[in-house]
């Protein structure tokens, strides 16, 4: 939390207010946070109500004429919204949604791995969702720089969302957008996964909340354009929380079958790879399933182990973070 606040500090356009809302969180967030606030730094608290109901405080109490959202173990180039706001002057009525490149990392921000994907350009709203739905692209929501004018058009965030709320929200905002510009040189970075989440079984509340998260932006994209092409994209899309409810969840799995069948096609499970494949013959679809889940995310927390002992090696066991090693800022 502190690192992210941090990177928000640092921000070489002059002009920024930051305005953070602890979630009743069970650490120490809540108490670094405070340290933190200043003229230009609101902090504030609520009971737990999940993410999208911090964000939409969050941004009830937002002045600036454009907002950057940034979760809590994100971080931002130091120029990241100069460069963004360099290219525009149309303000906070601008219907241009800026977005950036990112980069994923564990412990070690200046090692991130920036892979492009067929979103990093310039495209319409709907060649935009069309892509995403298409190719399964995804785009951390710190990349995303959004005028007042369309935060106002796209409306607040789901909160009945519990899983890919984002994927939704940014949905909205595209498609309400003139045109997504993508502003080569500026730069997110996106801290993969936590102990918790890697942990964290797929549930029927889960599943639910991705379905119906993509079944309201396969509307929004057939709204902008329904033909044939957008229908195979919004079917290549639904496979997704199709394969991820498919055998156990009967009634979201026959859900998900009649959106299909109203875009014009049937879904059937995607081809397991032959290691889960064997699984499945020898143990049956749920031990396949959850070793098609566990093995991934045992990979992803080796990875995040390695990462942080080598952290800790090039700066030492007691460097701490940046607000550690920086300390608080105060004015």
């Amino acid at each position: 939390m502190a690192d992210t606040i941090e990177s928000a500090l640092s921000q070489t356009w002059p002009r920024t207010e930051i305005i953070i809302v602890d979630d009743e969180s069970s650490d120490n967030t809540l108490h670094i946070a405070r340290q933190y606030e200043s003229r230009s730094v609101k902090v504030l608290a609520q009971p737990h109500g999940g993410a999208s109901v911090a964000r939409n405080k969050a941004l009830s109490f937002a002045q600036g004429e454009y907002i950057q959202w940034l979760d809590a173990d994100d971080l931002l180039a130091p120029d990241k919204i100069s460069k963004q706001l360099q290219l525009t002057d149309s303000g906070r009525d601008s219907l241009t949604l800026l977005s950036s490149g990112f980069g994923s990392f564990y412990f070690r921000h200046e090692k991130a791995n920036f892979r492009p994907n067929s979103l990093w350009r310039d495209l319409t709203p709907t060649d935009w969702l069309l892509t995403q739905f298409m190719e399964n692209a995804w785009m951390n929501p710190s990349v995303f720089l959004v005028s007042r004018r369309l935060c106002n058009l796209a409306g607040p965030w789901n909160t009945n969302l519990s899983l890919a709320d984002d994927g939704e929200y940014f949905a909205r905002v595209v498609a309400f957008s003139e045109q997504v510009r993508f502003i080569k040189g500026a730069k997110s970075y996106y801290r993969i996964g936590n102990f918790r989440s890697l942990s964290e079984r797929v549930s029927e509340e889960a599943c639910r909340s991705l379905l119906t998260s993509q079944t309201l932006s396969i509307r929004l994209l057939l709204s902008l354009e329904d033909s044939d092409r957008t229908r195979l994209a919004s079917l290549r899309f639904l496979q997704r929380s199709f394969d991820m409810c498919y055998p156990e969840m009967d009634l979201l799995v026959d859900e998900a079958r009649r959106l299909a069948r109203s875009l014009g096609s049937e879904l059937v499970p995607s081809k397991l790879k032959w290691k889960y494949s064997t699984i499945k013959m020898l143990l049956g679809w749920k031990m396949a399933k959850t070793s098609q889940r566990a093995i991934p995310r045992i990979k992803v927390l080796g990875l995040r182990m390695l990462d942080m002992w080598l952290h800790k090696l090039e700066n030492g066991f007691n460097g701490g973070s940046l607000y550690e090693k920086k300390g608080i800022r105060r004015s």
